[in-house]
């Protein structure tokens, strides 16, 4: 093959093209359908809620009564001494009934509902978190294939061109060095397609993880991916963070659960009662009833009570804090994401559209250059690597635009991915 038959097929190998879908190729659609299913991060994380959602009805709920048998004896410790003679011994039971002061039963049941509604948050967020993982094990594994064809595709060109330059070296128009340039490039290919072969049997590994699969299940390719458009805006993200995060709204849930707890901490300061009423037999004496209040005083206000009261304050602050926290680590991120997937998305369309064709174009001159005499073999080369670099880096950015649109769909939880 001489040079320019070589440059036609290199030009139409680098520049990048839509590929023909493959059949049994790996959908993203259909990994996300089993991750629900299967992930068990997922799994506990609802079990976690729906034990979480029992506590209510439990923390609302009256303590439990307290039955008692008993007699009192007289003149012998056996049972029923003296029954019907003295007038102090008797059998009988009594039952008795503990009340929290009122609006305690349903203060505690107001806080576990909120932790249950947190807890529901942190369950959204788990599986927003196991979703955004696999989208960008997905796309990074995506991205190893494109890129194993870009090596192996110019790896093989390479070869030829190497060849070539036996060739002409052979004849003595062209120099030793330049067989030993070629080869090196050859060993950097080799050295690249065996980060890539690693990065891809390592992203198999995790989407099986995530899948709950057997180690070592075997994953087709993904299919072919084609750059999206991204319109929305920074301020449209923030708004649907506000409304979407479950961070934020677990932060919201845990705020609420503590201003209930500081209400409850006011009403500790007031006493829960007991009721009491019993029923005794004294045999040929006339029967024994009994019924009494006890009332739990709170006489150590100052070291209990008050001490509480001012936990449940310190901790209704930190909520509030701990939900602004959130909200500015929320903003920054999202920002971060944001600003990645527009520069990268701007990338694309220059590696695509402007820099690989002019590259590709110097690499035409050159080459016809090189034929000529005009041009060292050197040259050459810088130009078909410039070439190769930039449609790897084409594959680059857009693996870089989709991980952030994956990050920023688990942080607004809106749909960003077409």
């Amino acid at each position: 093959m001489n040079l320019r038959a070589l440059v036609v097929v290199f030009v139409i190998s680098v520049v990048p093209l839509p590929l023909t879908a493959q059949p049994a190729r790996l959908r993203l659609e259909d990994l996300l359908a089993e991750a629900l299913q299967n992930n068990r991060e997922i799994l506990a994380a609802q079990k976690r809620y729906e034990a979480t959602r029992q506590r209510p009805s439990q923390a609302s709920s009256l303590p439990e009564p307290v039955f008692s048998l008993g007699y009192t004896s007289n003149g012998s410790p056996r049972p029923l001494a003296g029954l019907g003679v003295e007038p102090t011994s008797n059998a009988g039971f009594m039952l008795s009934q503990e009340f929290p002061f009122p609006g305690k039963r349903k203060l505690r049941g107001d806080m576990a509902l909120k932790e249950a509604e947190a807890e529901f948050q942190e369950y959204q967020a788990v599986q927003l978190n196991v979703l955004s993982r696999l989208k960008q094990a997905y796309y990074r594994r995506y991205y190893s294939f494109a890129a194993i064809d870009v090596v192996d595709r110019n790896r093989a060109l390479l070869r030829k061109l190497l060849r070539i330059t036996e060739a002409r070296y052979s004849v003595g128009r062209a120099a030793q060095q330049d067989i030993y340039k070629t080869q090196t490039q050859l060993s950097i290919l080799e050295t690249r397609l065996v980060q890539l072969e690693r990065e891809k049997v390592a992203r198999e590994a995790e989407i099986n993880s995530l899948l709950n699969r057997a180690p070592g299940s075997p994953l087709g390719r993904p299919v072919e991916i084609e750059p999206q458009e991204f319109l929305t805006t920074l301020d449209e993200l923030y708004a649907a963070a506000r409304e979407n995060s479950p961070m934020l709204r677990r932060d919201q849930k845990m705020i609420e659960r503590a201003d209930i707890a500081v209400n409850m901490a006011r009403k500790e300061y007031y006493p829960d009662y007991t009721v009491s009423a019993g029923y005794f037999n004294q045999g040929r004496m006339a029967d024994m009833y009994q019924f009494r209040v006890d009332f739990k005083l709170p006489a150590y206000f100052w070291r209990k009570q008050r001490a509480g009261l001012t936990e449940q304050a310190q901790t209704l602050v930190q909520s509030r804090r701990s939900y602004e926290a959130t909200n500015q680590s929320l903003h920054f991120r999202i920002k971060d994401d944001y600003l990645m997937a527009q520069t990268s998305s701007r990338l694309m369309k220059i590696y695509g559209q402007t820099v690989v064709p002019q590259a590709t174009l110097a690499l035409e001159s050159s080459l016809a250059s090189y034929e000529t005499g005009a041009v060292d073999f050197l040259s050459l080369l810088t130009n078909y690597i410039t070439v190769v670099e930039y449609e790897l880096n084409y594959y680059e950015e857009m693996q870089n635009f989709y991980l952030a649109l994956s990050r920023l769909e688990e942080m607004a939880g809106l749909p960003l991915i077409k």
